[in-house]
């Protein structure tokens, strides 16, 4: 089969389509035919090899797992002898372990959710990490109708999410922005709209319930400052230093949390399959609709992340495989 690998760590030119050994099944999993993969910014992280300190988990020189990828949605092929809640040709969705960018991947059966009726591969291919840390950021802040919600970095693809999510929730959601994603943010329901490249966010009048911060690109400090009192800070960001990348972020959040008024928090998203179907159900319903700004041919994935990293992608870019 093929699959998007890589030997070393670095930019998109380290990426190959190769061909690789088709995956067997165990007694616990499922063969999913991959029809679509989404690109995250894990994905890119692991591919550079940075945050350094992530290395100590995939490889310290080079990588331990070869194939990138983590976002799937595709078909069953085939089950372990123990499966029970899935069957040859039933549509899939979940997130894999550094294995998805390929043609077929084995999951264990309790990383899997089903495709509802009405939602595509390519949108059920978004919502594994995206979503679910979209729908964990939102829990962690209490969102609940009514609220004030400010979501910093809300064209990404958590951000998307966020946005939609928040108003589901009924509240007020007001996102942060460039100037060329502005009609975007309106156009899946942002009541308002901040353009970080006009106005500084940290200095405005307004005071928000909750603000779900996805950039990192100001400090802890200033949004403190439009928050209301007891107004909780929700971090889920990959920004940082290139050794650390968000930790000194993370920590700062939980050591100060204790002694000021407002709750911070720091988000670790993780894999969850209630949240995943639960989301699923929403896209069929038509209360959230994933923002996909381009599709590529699983063997364009580098040409996918050049452009993630030249542009600053709008929503997600997914891989459809043949």
């Amino acid at each position: 089969m093929k699959a998007i690998t890589y030997q070393e760590y670095g930019p998109a030119e380290v990426l190959r389509y190769s061909d690789v050994e088709k995956p067997a099944v165990g007694d616990a999993e499922v063969l999913v035919q991959v029809r679509a993969a989404s690109i995250n910014f894990g994905d890119r992280a692991a591919m550079h090899g940075i945050p350094s300190i992530m290395r100590l988990a995939f490889g310290l020189r080079r990588p331990k797992a070869t194939i990138l990828g983590r976002d799937i949605a595709g078909v069953v092929s085939a089950v372990g002898a123990g499966v029970t809640g899935f069957g040859v040709g039933d549509e899939v969705l979940g997130e894999v372990e550094q294995k998805g960018f390929a043609e077929y991947v084995a999951v264990p059966e309790q990383h899997l959710a089903a495709v509802p009726a009405g939602v595509t591969f390519e949108q059920a291919a978004t919502l594994p990490v995206a979503g679910t840390t979209a729908v964990q950021a939102l829990r962690l802040g209490e969102v609940a109708p009514g609220s004030s919600v400010l979501v910093n970095g809300a064209s990404g693809g958590v951000g998307t999410f966020t946005v939609q999510l928040a108003k589901t929730l009924g509240a007020e959601a007001t996102a942060v922005c460039s100037t060329r994603n502005a009609d975007l943010m309106r156009s899946i329901g942002a009541d308002h709209v901040i353009d970080y490249t006009r106005e500084d966010v940290t200095r405005g009048a307004v005071r928000y319930d909750v603000i779900v911060d996805l950039a990192g690109d100001h400090r802890i400090s200033e949004f403190r400052q439009v928050l209301k009192p007891k107004g909780r800070y929700v971090s889920s960001t990959g920004a940082g230093g290139r050794m650390l990348g968000p930790l000194p972020r993370m920590f700062a959040a939980l050591a100060m949390s204790p002694f000021v008024r407002e709750r911070l928090r720091v988000l670790a998203a993780k894999r969850d399959i209630a949240d995943l179907t639960h989301l699923a159900k929403l896209v069929a319903a038509g209360k959230v609709t994933p923002v996909i700004e381009r599709t590529y041919a699983l063997s364009e994935a580098a040409d996918a992340i050049r452009f993630i990293e030249a542009e600053h992608a709008r929503g997600k870019i997914v891989l459809t495989v043949p």
